[in-house]
């Protein structure tokens, strides 16, 4: 018995009072359903007898109906399978009248469809992060990933949801994953936290929006390292905000820069720990003067810690919440490169006074993080998964830095100028001058490799361009060949 896939009847209009025969009432609107694509081909209608008692009339009409459709190729009929729109009516050209029957909308003159905020949110075309492999910059190593592992605690928690887990959560997220992590952060990250200021988010992503949310009215000024993280721009700005671009050196983000450009301004992002993209730590001269400033000037320092966990020539830095002793700075943190992206959980450690409004703003969002992967992932930390993982993710990064770079030393030579090497999963290289990062990053997606420009990290135009190459989800053959496709570019 051939299988016919089932589909909702959209109200059958019926004029008891017309002098038109109800079966020609009927085979006259099938037909315009069918040709104006409310009903697809292969769809199945209702049989005779339960769209006659649906429409309250005898079932003889109905038969007749049907029968006329049949006859003149609308519907078809399957033994045991029931009546279904005829299959070799083409879709394109019922999907081509719907949209003849649906102009484009059109606008007052001088009128906007949308806020200008909106149209600050749309970004180019970004070819180089269509691709899965070498070297995709955020992508964690999905292939030594405990697949196994993970889906049978996902597993375990699924069969036994008990009502609470079901029901709505707590939109600072649950409470015992909350707990897991300030645990995790007292001992790692040397931040000074407990549960209750721990929010649980979908990603640092949304993170950065609640935080702009929170702390910043229209038009107020923001310092931005530059470069720095266009997911960043993009959250900073569709909240109103205006970036002041505040360059970066050996030392990290350029503090008295930022105090004789920035002044008035709210809020400062950073990544402190390793710089995105460039890859250096910030000092601990410099981390003290935003401090200060913080302080001073009554503002709020945004610090992203995107992936400090993986730190090769010495052990994983101090946060700079750690040492903040005024309560100025929040903290960002994701689960997407240590775990997967896809699992969609992060978190923002939030100042004491600052609850309550951020409570507000992640309840007004969404209200909540999925309970089922919050639940796994409590009980991943607290069996010792998730130190084991990490651990075993450092030496194979580890291993797949040293390939990458010992691949563009014998490809590329100097064509490509590495720095940040010391941490993270990805690393970034200079190009000679004049070539257009854009261009050979584009070129490079039309061989299957993924390599990230350094130009639109920027928001002051740099002298010379570069590339960002993400290797924590390549593996040493993918790297090699990547890198050899990559030099065909220049």
């Amino acid at each position: 018995m051939q299988r016919i896939p089932a589909g909702f009847l959209p109200p059958v209009a019926m004029d008891m009072a017309s002098d038109s025969p109800m079966y020609q009432q009927l085979s006259d609107w099938f037909r315009r359903a069918i040709s104006s694509g409310q009903l697809r081909p292969g769809q199945r209608v209702p049989s005779t007898r339960s769209l006659a008692n649906e429409l309250g009339i005898s079932r003889i009409p109905v038969l007749g109906a049907y029968e006329q459709l049949q006859a003149e190729g609308f519907l078809e009929t399957f033994t045991g399978a029931g009546t279904c729109v005829a299959r070799a009516i083409p879709s394109d050209m019922t999907m081509g009248r719907i949209k003849a029957a649906r102009p484009e909308p059109t606008t007052r003159s001088g009128s906007r469809r949308t806020s200008l905020r909106a149209a600050q949110m749309h970004t180019p075309e970004a070819t180089w992060l269509a691709n899965m492999g070498a070297f995709r910059v955020g992508l964690p190593a999905l292939d030594a990933f405990p697949t196994a592992l993970w889906s049978k605690l996902v597993s375990r928690h699924a069969r036994h949801l008990s009502p609470e887990a079901m029901g709505y959560g707590d939109p600072m997220g649950h409470l015992p994953l909350r707990e897991a992590i300030a645990e995790y952060l007292g001992a790692s990250r040397a931040v000074r936290c407990d549960a209750s200021q721990i929010l649980i988010t979908t990603g640092s992503q949304q993170a950065l929006q609640i935080c702009a949310h929170v702390l910043l009215d229209p038009g107020e000024r923001v310092w931005m390292e530059d470069p720095g993280y266009p997911g960043a721009h993009q959250a900073l700005r569709t909240a109103g905000a205006e970036l002041v671009p505040v360059p970066v050196d050996a030392e990290g983000i350029d503090v008295a820069h930022g105090t004789r450009v920035g002044v008035g301004a709210r809020a400062v992002y950073i990544s402190p720990s390793h710089q995105f993209p460039l890859g250096m730590a910030m000092s601990a001269s410099r981390r003290m003067q935003l401090l200060r400033w913080a302080a001073q000037n009554d503002a709020w320092i945004i610090e992203d810690d995107y992936d400090s966990e993986y730190r090769f020539g010495s052990r994983p830095l101090s946060s700079l919440q750690g040492t903040d002793t005024h309560a100025r700075v929040i903290y960002l943190g994701t689960f997407s490169k240590v775990m997967f992206p896809a699992l969609r959980l992060g978190y923002v450690v939030v100042p004491h006074d600052l609850v309550p409004d951020f409570h507000a703003a992640r309840d007004a969002i969404d209200t909540f993080s999925s309970m089922l992967y919050q639940s796994v992932m409590t009980e991943f930390i607290r069996e010792g998964h998730f130190a084991r993982h990490i651990r075993s993710m450092r030496t194979l990064y580890m291993e797949r830095r040293v390939a990458v770079h010992d691949a563009i030393q014998k490809y590329l030579g100097e064509r490509l100028e590495v720095i940040g090497t010391e941490a993270g999963m990805q690393l970034a290289g200079l190009l000679p001058h004049g070539v257009d990062d854009v261009a050979v990053s584009r070129k490079a997606a039309t061989k299957g490799v993924s390599v990230r420009p350094l130009t639109p990290c920027y928001i002051v135009a740099p002298e010379r361009g570069g590339l960002l190459l993400g290797y924590g989800g390549a593996n040493l053959a993918q790297i090699d060949e990547g890198v050899r496709r990559l030099a065909e570019c220049f």
